[in-house]
């Protein structure tokens, strides 16, 4: 009898093996050096009215376009990103700005050498920006989501990728058109050295991410009232589309390796095609449309030639998934709501403590030897169903704190200093 080897998901799809070698190849040219420790980070503001704290959209006057274009000088020229016949992102070594669905405003600055490198990149990220967004009277917040408006509000902005994810996660499961266009988050990067590295930090990362992420919980509304889910951005998340969220399948079975990461993401239907950078389909004569398409039940073998990937199209496929824990050249930590920049700071800290201080490390992965899969949906479940009285993993809250090293957490520090006194309960 032939069973799967790690995981039953995508039973009936059989990935390109062209296809599953450039991704192997991808993350293999991801190994640091050993004792780098790098990283990125990513935190995305939620664009409001100084009025009425409600959202600005990108197409409004003095909105997020009028925003770019006034911030564009700062950057490269060649570095803008345009769709459509609109400014939707920048770039500068070191720092590049770029948009979620509902415009929120992404800061992603790396690849950093130590946490307090990244107070310094973003101090002159906001010096620049602060001017523009006075004249503009609108500001950018640090909240998990926009504090009056609903997603039937906001507008998504001129990109094709984004219409079909409207088309698509507003048929499945819950919160698509909330996440994508109301949510905001803090990203964390790290390196890993080998296959095994890899792993076992995405391992950690899935594991303590949930507990992490209730001690930076930053989200005080939800469609503009109080929120009620102690971590809303993982409610978002676990309920959205599960074959492309939440635990990546198989993870916690020893036997799983880079190849059975990529496999998975491989077999999943796309949700939308970016052919932008396939020379195939470019010569053909492609129309802009076919080009950026839908592609709700094609996967990757079903769009690209049979042949190897190119760099584009595995970070394209790559970013139509988005689990707790996600694999490119790099592990990206996806837990956490949008925090201050004091706050990012801190957690990055905290991150590199657990996963680069080797004595750290050996104390996690022997604590956590032999868990399973199910033990971590109980763990997430557990936060969720009873926010500071929760015992993930059969410990108290407070056990936590202590166990990972959670001291000076600033979490007096508000996501919006128009509302000094606004915090999640």
């Amino acid at each position: 009898m032939v069973t799967p080897r790690i995981s039953y998901a995508h039973l009936l799809a059989k990935p390109n093996p062209k296809h599953v070698e450039s991704l192997l190849k991808f993350f293999e040219s991801g190994r640091a050096q050993r004792g780098t420790g790098g990283f990125g980070v990513e935190i995305e503001h939620l664009p409001v009215h100084n009025g009425s704290d409600t959202a600005v959209s990108y197409y409004e006057p003095n909105g997020i376009e009028t925003l770019l274009k006034r911030l564009a000088p700062y950057y490269d020229e060649e570095k803008e990103y345009w769709e459509n016949g609109h400014l939707v992102g920048l770039g500068r070594p070191g720092v590049s700005v770029s948009l979620e669905p509902g415009g929120q405003v992404e800061t992603s600055i790396g690849i950093l050498k130590k946490p307090s490198d990244l107070i310094t990149l973003y101090t002159k990220f906001r010096r620049e920006v602060d001017p523009i967004l006075e004249d503009l009277d609108f500001r950018l917040v640090n909240y998990g989501y926009q504090p009056k408006s609903s997603f039937a509000d906001v507008p998504v902005n001129p990109k094709d990728r984004y219409d079909a994810m409207t088309d698509y996660l507003g048929r499945v499961g819950q919160f698509g058109p909330c996440m994508m266009r109301c949510s905001a988050s803090t990203q964390v990067s790290i390196d890993f050295v080998d296959e095994h590295d890899a792993i076992e930090k995405m391992r950690l990362g899935t594991v303590i991410g949930p507990i992490l992420a209730y001690f930076f919980r930053n989200t005080p509304y939800f469609e503009g009232e109080p929120n009620p889910w102690p971590l809303l951005r993982q409610r978002m998340w676990d309920y959205l589309d599960f074959q492309r969220t939440n635990v990546i399948p198989g993870l916690f079975d020893p036997r799983f390796g880079w190849e059975d990461y990529a496999i998975d993401v491989l077999s999943t239907p796309l949700m939308f095609a970016d052919l932008t950078h396939t020379p195939e389909a470019v010569a053909s004569g492609a129309s802009p449309k076919e080009l950026h398409r839908p592609a709700f039940r094609e996967n990757a073998g079903d769009v690209y030639p049979d042949r190897e990937l190119n760099p584009y199209e595995i970070n394209h496929i790559i970013s139509t998934h988005f689990n707790d824990v996600r694999l490119k050249n790099f592990v990206e930590l996806r837990h956490w709501d949008s925090l201050p920049i004091e706050r990012a700071e801190r957690l990055t800290e905290i991150v590199s403590s657990l996963f680069y201080v080797p004595e750290n490390r050996e104390r996690l992965e022997s604590y956590f030897d032999g868990i399973t899969e199910e033990e971590v949906y109980e763990a997430k479940a557990n936060i969720q169903a009873h926010g500071r009285q929760a015992s993930p993993y059969g410990q108290p809250l407070e056990f936590w704190k202590e166990f990972l090293g959670l001291e000076g957490l600033l979490a007096d520090i508000p996501g919006d200093p128009n509302h000094p006194d606004v915090f999640q309960e």
